[in-house]
C-alpha cells in the first residue's frame, strides 16, 4: 500500500468499532502513527499494538472536554503535533420525534455532535501548528435525508456535523487545515449485524441501495485515507458519500 501518510500523526475516535477499527488499520497501513481512542483503554492499546508504527492507545470520552485536553496533550507530547483527526465516535437510539426523551437526546448529541466539536476545538489547533493537515468528520446519509422517520436525535446530530464541517473548513482555510465530512450509507459492522441482520429493515436498506448491497468498513476507511492525505489537497468543506447510491435517488 502507498505510504501517503508517512511521518503523519492521526487521531481517531470511536476507534475500536467496525468503521473506527478499519480506519485505524488503513491509516496505519498508509504510514501514519495512529492515536487510537475509545471509551475503554484496553481495546485501544491492543489495537495500537497490532497496527504498530508507533501507535498509541488512549481512553477518551469524546463528550468530556477535560478528557480531550488530556488526550491531545498526551498524544502530542508522545508523537508530535497532529496532522490528521478523524471524528468517528457516535451513538444512536431508535426514538422518533415523539418518543425521544431528554435523557437520550442529550446523550446522543453529547457524543455524536458535541464530541465532534470538541475534537475540532482541541485537535484543530494542533494540526494548524503542524503546518496543516486534514480533519475528517464521519457524518451519515442520515445527516442529509430523513431515512425511515426514526433515530431522531441521531439525524439531528449528524445534520449538525455536516454544517459544522463547512463552518470549520472556512475558519481554517487560510491555515491549510482542511475539514471534510464523509456520509456513509448502510455499512455491515459487528454492531449493525446485532441490530438488523436478516431483518426486514436490512432488506429495505439493501433494496433502497442502487448498488444492491451493504457497504464495508474498509470502503469507508478508504475514503477517510483519501481525504486525510495530500491527494485531496484542494478539498475542504466537502461532503463525500459512501452510500452505494442511496442519496442519489
Amino acid at each position: 500500500m502507498r505510504s501517503r501518510l508517512a511521518g503523519k500523526t492521526a487521531l481517531v475516535t470511536g476507534a475500536t468499532g467496525g468503521i473506527g477499527e478499519a480506519v485505524v488499520r488503513r491509516l496505519a497501513a498508509e504510514g501514519a502513527a495512529v492515536v487510537v481512542t475509545d471509551l475503554d483503554a484496553g481495546p485501544c492499546k491492543k489495537l495500537a499494538e497490532e497496527v504498530g508504527g508507533g501507535a498509541l492507545g488512549l481512553a477518551l470520552d469524546v463528550s468530556d472536554e477535560s478528557a480531550w485536553r488530556e488526550v491531545v496533550a498526551t498524544a502530542t507530547a508522545t508523537l508530535g503535533e497532529l496532522s490528521v483527526l478523524v471524528n468517528n465516535a457516535g451513538i444512536a437510539t431508535m426514538h422518533t420525534v415523539e418518543t425521544e426523551t431528554m435523557q437520550s437526546w442529550n446523550r446522543v448529541l453529547g457524543v455524536t455532535q458535541t464530541g465532534v466539536w470538541l475534537g475540532m476545538k482541541y485537535g484543530g489547533p494542533s494540526i494548524r501548528r503542524s503546518g496543516g493537515g486534514s480533519i475528517v468528520n464521519i457524518a451519515s446519509i442520515f445527516g442529509t435525508v430523513g431515512g425511515f422517520g426514526a433515530q431522531f436525535s441521531y439525524h439531528a446530530a449528524k445534520g449538525a456535523v455536516r454544517t459544522m464541517t463547512k463552518n470549520a473548513a472556512l475558519h481554517w482555510a487560510q491555515h491549510n487545515v482542511r475539514v471534510n465530512s464523509i456520509h456513509p450509507g448502510f455499512i455491515a459492522t459487528p454492531r449493525s449485524r446485532e441490530l438488523w441482520h436478516d431483518t426486514p429493515r436490512q432488506t429495505a436498506m439493501v433494496e433502497g441501495t442502487p448498488l444492491g448491497r451493504l457497504g464495508t468498513p474498509e470502503e469507508v476507511a478508504a475514503a477517510v485515507a483519501f481525504l486525510a492525505c495530500d491527494d485531496a489537497s484542494f478539498m475542504t468543506g466537502s461532503e463525500l458519500y459512501v452510500d452505494g447510491g442511496w442519496t442519489a435517488r
